[in-house]
This record gives C-alpha cells, structure tokens and sequence, in this order.
C-alpha cells in the first residue's frame, strides 16, 4: 500500500449544545466563528459547520433552530475565512439556505436519504455532497449494529448511493463517500472498515474518513473523555490515508495536518510541502 498524495483536512464546528466531543462549548455564533478561524489558521482546508448532534442517542432538532444556529456562522466565514464551508445536515432546506449563504459543500451523514427532497436540492444547487453510510438513526443506530460483511455491505450501500445521485444530476465529480465510521457499527465493524478502505477506491470518487475522537479508541485504550484520543485519531487518518482516503475530518487539524505531511514526505520527498 502506498499512499495517494494530496490530502484536505476538514475542520469540525459544532454549533451545539450536546455533540459527543465539544458540545456546547462552541453554540454561540461568536465562538463558533472563533473556533472556526482557529482551525483556518491551523490549516484547515473545509470547515464543517453542523447545527444537529449526530451522536449516538441525539435527538432531532428543528430546522428553524438548525438554521438559528448555522447561518450566522457561515455567513460571516464566507466573508472572513479564505477556505471552502461545508454544511453538516440531513435536512434539504438548511443546505439550501446554507449554499446560499456561502458553503459550497453538503456534508450529509444520510447519504441523502433521510429528507425525500434532499437528492433532488443537491442536483439543483450544484454543490459537492458528502454521502455517509449509517445504519439506523443517531437514536437508535448503536442498539444493536450488525452486518455479515460490514465492508462489503458499506461498499455496496455507497454505490448505489452514488450512483442514484448521479441519474438524478448530480456530477460524479462533486461526490465524496464516507463509510461512516461509529454511525451504527461495533468495535469490530469500525476497525475492519478502516483495515478495508483500500476496497472502497471502487467508488470512483474521494473517500473521506472521519474517526476523529471516535468512542472505539477508547474501547481499544484509556477510556475517558473525548478530548484525550488524539493518538488514536491520528493513528485512524494515518491508516486511512494509506489506504487512499483523501478528505480527513477532525477536531485536531495542526496535529493532524504535521502527521499527514511527515507521512507524505517519507512515503514521496518529492512530494514534500
């Protein structure tokens, strides 16, 4: 294995009260817009603003609050931030106010499939879309996750996935997939889809990979608050990115950013940046 290259690291901004790592710290617009200018300067090349927890047990939120929480972020990193916004939602209606407002990416953890109106927004807005493979909802997703293949089965999810964006207009090149690390799966599943990710370079699009602060670190070493499995979510990005992921979403974006540029340059110095 042998590793591709170019890489871009998406910074997590959560504009909430109870996502598993930073809820709550980050829900006001001011230190959102804070943290986010933060990431820039750390390196960040997508910010990922999100106004719905999507862990394990969330609830739903409303989109009038979606909204409250997301639009004046983006609105002001489109004027202030000099690097591309992505909108975390399963909603069609916040992706389209939020394209609107300056984001260029839907980053969408249902593959575009929990909103019936979603597949046919995204063709119309034209933006890149992020398809994520879950079992189950955020509510019940980590009940009692099962596959016979998890690999295979993720694979297969995603390409018709893929494929049913693209009959309904939506280019090729503006896909990304996203196995989904954590979203319905065991220990197992999640370790067994980072081991696999070479198979998914099938896809024909970018894989993005998001294990960043991910409760199965802690399951394999020291259990404890979120905030201490940098280690482990380096070590996720360095075997996915070995394994061909290109788009990397995380908390930490310097250490990541230091990790992914050593391991470029030993694996091709004349890559070296």
């Amino acid at each position: 294995m042998t590793l591709n290259g170019a890489f871009s690291i998406m910074g997590i901004v959560n504009v909430t009260p109870d996502s598993f790592s930073d809820g709550g710290r980050f829900l006001s617009s001011q230190d959102a817009i804070a943290q986010a200018m933060k990431l820039v300067e750390e390196g960040a090349d997508i910010l990922d603003i999100g106004g719905e927890s999507t862990r394990p047990g969330a609830e739903p939120v409303s989109e009038s609050e979606e909204l409250d929480r997301v639009i004046p972020v983006i609105e002001a990193l489109a004027v202030g931030a000099d690097t591309k916004i992505s909108i975390d939602t399963r909603n069609a209606a916040t992706a389209r106010a939020a394209i609107k407002a300056g984001a260029s990416i839907w980053n969408d953890v249902s593959a575009l499939s929990y909103d019936e109106a979603s597949i046919e927004t995204a063709a119309a807005l034209g933006c890149e879309v992020v398809l994520m493979h879950a079992q189950g909802d955020p509510q019940v997703m980590q009940d009692d996750p099962h596959y016979e293949d998890v690999v295979m089965e993720v694979l297969a999810y995603l390409a018709g996935r893929v494929e049913l964006s693209i009959a309904a207009g939506i280019d090729r090149a503006k896909i990304i997939a996203d196995p989904g690390i954590g979203f319905g799966k065991t220990l197992a599943h999640n370790l067994a889809l980072l081991a696999g990710l070479d198979r998914f370079q099938a896809l024909d699009v970018p894989i993005l990979l998001g294990a960043s602060r991910k409760r199965f670190i802690a399951s394999l070493d020291r259990p404890g608050p979120a905030a201490d499995r940098l280690g482990g979510s380096i070590a996720a990005v360095l075997a996915g990115y070995a394994r061909g992921a290109s788009v990397f979403r995380v908390h930490d974006v310097a250490e990541t950013r230091q990790a992914l540029k050593i391991a470029q340059a030993i694996e091709s110095p004349d890559r070296a940046r």
